[in-house]
C-alpha cells in the first residue's frame, strides 16, 4: 500500500479531507493557493508543496478538491499542473464536483503521460467531510478504484465505481439534482404548514418516518424552521453544480424542467445576496413569495 500522498485544494472540503488521510498516518504533500490553509496542514505534519506539478512529484497517489471544471484544468493539465511533475504509473483522483465532459478530457490528457485518472466526486458537505462519511462516486477503471478504495474509506462512508471516467461525475450530477428538488419541495411544505397554522417542526416529526422520509428531511427541515442557514454546502456551489447538469442536459438534448427551475431558484437567490448560505436557504425564496417566515 502507497504510503505517499499529495492532495491539492484544501479548502472547505479539501482540508478536512487532507487532515483525516495525514491521520491515518499516509506521508501527505498539500498545496493551495492560500499560504494559511498550507500551514494549518503543516502543523500536524504534511509537507507544503509550491505547486501542483511539486505535489506530485512527491506522490503516488494525487487528489485534487478544487471549485469547478477550470480550476480541475488548471490544477491537473495547466502550465503546473499535476501531469507536469506525476511519475508514469501514478494515480490522479479529482473529487473535485465538474462537467463530465471535462472529466473525460483530463483522463485523456493523463493517458497521454502513462497517468492513471479517476473522477470521485463526493456528497455529504462540510459536516461529512470532517467526520470522513462522504458518499464517494467513482469513475475510471476497476483496476485504479481498488487502488484509491484505502483513501476512499478514509474521507468515505461509501463509495462506488459508477462507470468509465466520466460516470462519477454524471452521478454527482444525477445526486445533485435530487438534493436541490427536495429541498425546494421542503421548503414549499414548510411554508404552506406554517400558512395553515401548523408547527413545521411538528409536520416534521410526524412525516419523517413515513414515505416522505430521507437524509434531505432529518439535516434540513431543522435548519429551516431553527433559521440555522450557516453553510454546509453553499448555494453558490450547488447552483455551479446544476449548471454543470443544464450544460450536459443540453449536449445529450434531455429535457430538465425541475432542474431547469432549480437553477432559476438557485440563480434569483445568488442576485439576492444570499449565495454563501446553506441550501436550506432555498427556503428564503418560497418565503419571499408566500410572504411569510417559517419558525418554529
Amino acid at each position: 500500500m502507497t504510503k505517499n500522498i499529495g492532495f491539492v485544494g484544501l479548502g472547505i472540503m479539501g482540508k478536512p479531507m487532507a487532515i483525516n488521510i495525514k491521520k491515518s498516518g499516509y506521508n501527505l504533500s498539500v498545496f493551495d493557493r492560500h499560504q494559511e490553509n498550507i500551514n494549518e496542514l503543516t502543523q500536524i505534519g504534511a509537507i507544503g508543496r509550491k505547486s501542483p506539478s511539486d505535489t506530485a512529484k512527491y506522490s503516488d497517489i494525487i487528489i485534487t478538491m478544487v471549485q469547478d471544471s477550470p480550476q480541475s484544468l488548471e490544477a491537473i493539465t495547466g502550465k503546473n499542473g499535476l501531469i507536469q511533475g506525476a511519475n508514469r504509473g501514478s494515480l490522479i483522483i479529482d473529487m473535485s464536483s465538474i462537467e463530465p465532459e471535462i472529466s473525460k478530457f483530463i483522463a485523456e490528457k493523463c493517458n497521454e503521460k502513462d497517468i492513471n485518472f479517476m473522477d470521485a466526486p463526493v456528497s455529504g458537505g462540510e459536516p461529512f467531510a470532517i467526520s470522513g462519511d462522504l458518499a464517494i462516486m467513482a469513475g475510471g477503471t476497476s483496476k485504479d478504484y481498488e487502488i484509491a478504495k484505502p483513501l476512499f474509506d478514509i474521507v468515505g462512508k461509501s463509495s462506488v465505481l459508477c462507470g468509465t471516467h466520466g460516470s462519477g461525475n454524471v452521478t454527482k450530477l444525477a445526486n445533485q439534482i435530487i438534493v436541490g428538488a427536495n429541498i425546494h419541495a421542503l421548503s414549499e411544505a414548510l411554508v404552506l404548514s406554517t400558512k395553515a397554522g401548523v408547527d413545521p417542526e411538528t409536520v416534521f416529526n410526524a412525516i419523517k418516518g413515513g414515505l416522505a422520509g430521507s437524509n434531505v428531511l432529518n439535516a434540513k427541515a431543522p435548519m429551516m424552521y431553527e433559521r440555522n442557514f450557516e453553510p454546509g454546502f453553499r448555494i453558490e456551489l450547488h447552483y455551479k453544480d446544476i449548471n454543470n447538469a443544464m450544460a450536459t442536459a443540453k449536449k445529450l438534448n434531455v429535457p430538465l424542467q425541475v432542474t431547469a427551475n432549480l437553477q432559476q431558484v438557485l440563480n434569483s437567490l445568488i442576485q439576492s445576496g444570499k449565495g454563501k448560505k446553506d441550501h436550506s436557504a432555498i427556503l428564503h425564496y418560497v418565503e419571499t413569495l408566500a410572504g411569510l417566515e417559517v419558525s418554529k
